[in-house]
Formats: C-alpha cells, sequence, structure tokens
C-alpha cells in the first residue's frame, strides 16, 4: 500500500465570487454532514433497517460539482448517495422519510439508503451496482443529444468504479458520439477495504482520459471552489458540443465503507493528515477571513440546518409505513 496524503493547493481567493454562492456552498456542505452524521446516530438507536454508506468528508466534491451544474441537468448518484442527492436539491425530509421506510419518502420507502432520488430535482434514482450508472449516464446524456435540449448529466463514482469494464465502455461510448456528459469520481482511496494503490498501475484515475480521446483532470476534492470552476468548465464544454471530460476529485471518507467496517486497515498517518483537510472547518475558515462573513452569520446558518435534521428527524418518524398493498406499484412487472 502506498499512503497517499492530501496535497491541497494554496486556497484560491473567494473575493470573486458573490456572497450567496458562498453561503450556499457553506449550506450544502453543513447540511450534508450533519444529515450523515444524525443517519449515522439514528442508525444506531435501530430505527433505520438496512444498511448505510456515510459520505462525511466527500462533501466539498458534491456540493461544488452540483452548484455548477443548472437545475434541469441531472446527476446519477452512488450507493454512499445521501451527499449528492442533497448537494442537488434533494429535501433532507425526504431522504430520512426513505432511510426509515416511511410511505413519504423519496421513493415511497421502498428503495431505503442505497437507491433514493427524485427527477423531479435531477437526481436518477441511485444504482447500487458499482459502475452500472455510468452506461445509463451515457444513454441518458445522448438522449439529451437528440432532443437538442442542452442539458448534461454528471456521472458520479467512486475509485473502484473505474476497475469495472462498463465504466469503461461508457467513456468510450460517450466521447465517440461526442456525449454531454461528465464522469465524475469521488476518489477517496478506498474500494471497500481495497487500497486504490494496489488496485490501480497508474497514478490518478484521470490519467486514463487520453485513451478515449477526452480532457481528464485531477483535482483537490476538498475544496468546493475548485470543483466548482472545473465542473463548470466541463459543463460548459458538454454544453457546447465538445463531448465528456473525466473529473477525479481526491477526497476521503471519514468513516469505514459501512456502518460494520471499523476502517483498521487505514493507517493512523493517513486518517489524520486527511482529518486536518476536514472541507467544512476549512471553507468556514476562509469565509471568515473575507470581510463579508462573521461568526454570527455562519452560525445561523448552522442553527438553521441543526433545526431543519431535527424537523427530518420527527417528520420521518411521524410518517406511515406503506400499505403493503401497494407493494407491487412502480415495477414493471409483477
Amino acid at each position: 500500500m502506498k499512503i497517499r496524503k492530501p496535497e491541497p493547493p494554496k486556497n484560491k481567493s473567494i473575493t470573486g465570487y458573490e456572497v450567496n454562492l458562498l453561503e450556499e456552498m457553506y449550506r450544502r456542505m453543513y447540511r450534508i454532514r450533519k444529515f450523515e452524521l444524525m443517519v449515522n446516530t439514528q442508525f444506531l438507536k435501530g430505527n433505520i433497517p438496512g444498511t448505510i454508506h456515510l459520505s462525511h468528508g466527500q462533501e466539498a466534491s458534491a456540493v461544488g460539482a452540483c452548484l455548477a451544474l443548472n437545475e434541469d441537468d441531472f446527476i446519477t448518484i452512488t450507493h454512499r448517495g445521501h451527499g449528492q442527492a442533497i448537494a442537488k436539491g434533494l429535501s433532507t425530509k425526504s431522504i430520512m422519510a426513505e432511510l426509515f421506510g416511511k410511505a413519504t419518502g423519496c421513493c415511497k420507502g421502498k428503495g431505503g439508503s442505497l437507491h433514493i432520488g427524485n427527477m423531479s430535482v435531477g437526481v436518477l434514482p441511485a444504482i447500487a451496482i458499482v459502475g452500472a450508472s455510468s452506461p445509463i449516464a451515457a444513454g441518458m446524456a445522448f438522449a439529451f443529444k437528440r432532443k437538442e435540449s442542452k442539458q448534461i448529466v454528471c456521472n458520479f463514482f467512486g475509485d473502484g468504479t473505474a476497475n469495472k469494464g462498463d465504466w469503461h465502455e461508457a467513456l468510450n461510448l460517450a466521447a465517440i458520439w461526442s456525449l454531454p456528459v461528465i464522469f465524475l469520481c469521488e476518489n477517496n482511496l478506498y474500494g471497500v477495504s481495497t487500497h486504490f494503490s494496489d488496485v490501480f498501475p497508474i497514478e490518478n484515475i484521470a490519467d486514463r482520459a487520453p485513451a478515449y480521446g477526452m480532457p481528464g483532470i485531477t483535482i483537490y476534492g476538498n475544496d468546493p471552489i475548485i470543483v466548482y470552476e472545473e465542473v463548470l468548465e466541463a459543463a460548459k464544454r458538454a454544453r457546447s458540443g465538445k463531448g465528456p471530460t473525466l473529473v477525479e476529485c481526491l477526497t476521503y471518507r471519514q468513516g469505514g465503507h459501512k456502518r460494520d467496517d471499523p476502517a483498521t486497515y487505514r493507517p493512523k498517518e493517513e486518517v489524520d493528515a486527511w482529518l486536518k483537510q476536514d472541507p467544512i472547518p476549512n471553507f468556514r475558515e476562509r469565509l471568515l477571513k473575507d470581510n463579508r462573513f462573521s461568526d454570527e452569520n455562519l452560525k445561523a446558518i448552522e442553527q438553521e440546518i441543526d433545526v431543519e435534521i431535527a424537523e427530518a428527524v420527527e417528520f420521518a418518524q411521524n410518517s406511515p409505513m406503506l400499505s403493503i398493498s401497494l407493494a407491487l406499484e412502480d415495477v414493471y412487472a409483477e
């Protein structure tokens, strides 16, 4: 195993960005963090059936990417998709209710953690099979191109997906047909417990992009500004008919693969190094250095989100279970 520590670039100035955008970046990252920590608490209390894959630590990649998209653009999300869905605009109430298995959930309580989504906000319900969403994202992008709608698709995936055959096929097809899709890898260095360096003979996943004739870039994924800028550029390229881009965001999940994984396979020095690059306190500190923000302003945002997440839990707890008579609805065959 090759220990890979974060290499954050010098912080880019935020003075050129509007206050509303910067506030929204912080709001969405903080919302994801509080949601994931609350989900963990509710899972440990036995209120959430099944299992959960949390994304705390990876907030900047999801938020920076989704804020660079238009409202009518789509994303495909992963088994670790709560944060990605929230970043695109799916409500915390509807996701929490889904995790509780309630009828008010975004998928009527039928999907649970692994299958959240809502087409009305541009979130294709998650496909938990690793790599399976990439060909689907290419197919959606093909439809958008045929319709000349100027919509694009951002396909979120993890580093493990980049060793799947269907992922390679999706990139090849997207490049050949110049499809409006962004392949966005959240490389958190581990596919379950397997370190990136054990299964990739290259330094970066984005190094594979030239083989398909598309641009590829590896960026520091714990800075929402960096992610926002690169995805905005990739989106412009896709919308103008120039085809796909592979964007690799280097980030880190702060917990194990899922709730029964203590992640003892990770070297302490690696964990410590990445925890120091926690995107939320680091971005908060940057905002406070800008005279347009104050500690009171940011605390107000945090208190607003704290109330929202508490209300999401109450909503989920008080929502009804789905009637068994509706079990066969929303399926193609019985």
